[in-house]
C-alpha cells in the first residue's frame, strides 16, 4: 500500500476506539494514511501488534511507558525481554513508548532509568529504533536532560521523541544526537513551541496525533483520531512557512527513514 499521510503515534487500540475502530482503518485507507499503534505495556503492546497483523496501513511498537512501572509485592516490575521478543514481527518498528516521565508524583526516577536503559539494550539487540516519552516536573527540563544523558552512553540507538514540549536547547541537543521530534495537537491553539518548531531541520520533525489524547483545533476537546494529524501536519507547515503538501511529503519521508516502513 502506498500512503500519503502518516500519524506516527497513536493509541488505535484502546478502548476509546472500540466501537469503530473498523470504520476508521477503512478511511484511513481510502485517503492513503498509516499510523504506528502505540504499546504502552504487555497487554496494549499484544494489541498492537495484533491489529498491525490485520492492516496493511498499521504498524506496531512494543514498550513499556515509564509511568506504568509498579511495585508489587515489594518488587519492581522489569522488562520481559522474552515477552516482548515473542511480539516481535515485521510490522514491529519501534520500542516503546519508553523513556521517563517526572510529571506527576510520586514517582521512582531509578526505576524509570533502570527501566528505560533495558529497552534501549533491547532496542539495540534487534536494531529498532525507539519511541520516546518524556515528560518533565514543571518548569524544569529535567526528564528530557535526564533521557539525553542516558542516550549518550548508546549512540547507535535512534528514535523519535514524541509529544515534544522541550525547548529549543533541548531539541538541538536531541536533533545533535540523531533523534527526530514529534508533535501533536496542542501546537494549533497554542504557540508555545513555535520558535522551536522552527529550529528543527525539515528531516528530523514529523507530526502525530497520540489519539485519543490532545484532539487538534477543530476538533479540541472531543476523542482525537490519527485520521485527524493533517490539521497538526498544516500547522507546523504554516508555523515553518512552508508550503503544505511539500512538508506532509517531507514528514512521511521522515518516518519511512526512522521507522523503516
Amino acid at each position: 500500500m502506498t500512503f500519503k499521510h502518516i500519524d506516527i503515534h497513536s493509541h488505535l487500540n484502546f478502548s476509546q476506539f472500540d466501537e469503530d475502530r473498523e470504520a476508521i482503518i477503512a478511511e484511513m485507507k481510502d485517503i492513503g494514511m498509516a499510523t504506528i499503534c502505540v504499546g504502552t505495556d504487555k497487554k496494549t503492546s499484544a494489541e498492537s501488534v495484533e491489529l498491525a497483523a490485520q492492516h496493511d496501513n498499521i504498524y506496531a511498537t512494543v514498550g513499556i511507558h515509564p509511568t506504568h512501572i509498579e511495585e508489587s509485592e515489594g518488587k519492581w516490575e522489569v522488562f520481559d525481554e522474552a515477552y516482548y521478543e515473542s511480539l516481535l514481527s515485521p510490522k514491529v518498528v519501534a520500542v516503546g513508548e519508553c523513556g521517563l516521565d517526572y510529571f506527576r508524583p510520586p514517582f521512582n526516577k531509578e526505576k524509570q532509568k533502570e527501566l528505560f536503559i533495558q529497552q534501549i539494550q533491547f532496542a539495540q539487540k534487534h536494531q529498532l529504533p525507539l519511541m520516546l516519552h518524556c515528560r518533565s516536573s514543571k518548569g524544569t527540563q529535567d526528564a528530557y536532560e535526564d533521557a539525553l544523558d542516558i542516550l549518550a552512553g548508546s549512540p547507535d540507538v535512534k528514535g523519535n521523541f514524541h509529544f515534544f514540549v522541550g525547548d529549543t536547547s533541548i531539541a538541538e541537543r536531541a536533533v545533535e544526537k540523531g533523534f527526530t521530534l514529534s508533535f501533536d495537537g496542542p501546537i494549533t491553539f497554542a504557540s508555545d513551541y513555535d520558535e522551536t518548531i522552527k529550529s528543527i531541520p525539515a528531516d528530523m520533525i514529523m507530526a502525530e496525533t497520540d489519539a485519543p489524547f490532545a484532539a487538534p483545533v477543530p476538533h479540541r476537546g472531543k476523542r482525537n483520531s490519527p485520521l485527524f494529524v493533517t490539521f497538526v501536519s498544516d500547522r507546523l507547515a504554516d508555523i515553518r512557512g512552508e508550503d503544505r503538501e511539500a512538508f506532509r511529503a517531507q514528514t512521511l519521508e521522515n518516518a519511512k527513514r526512522v521507522f523503516g516502513l
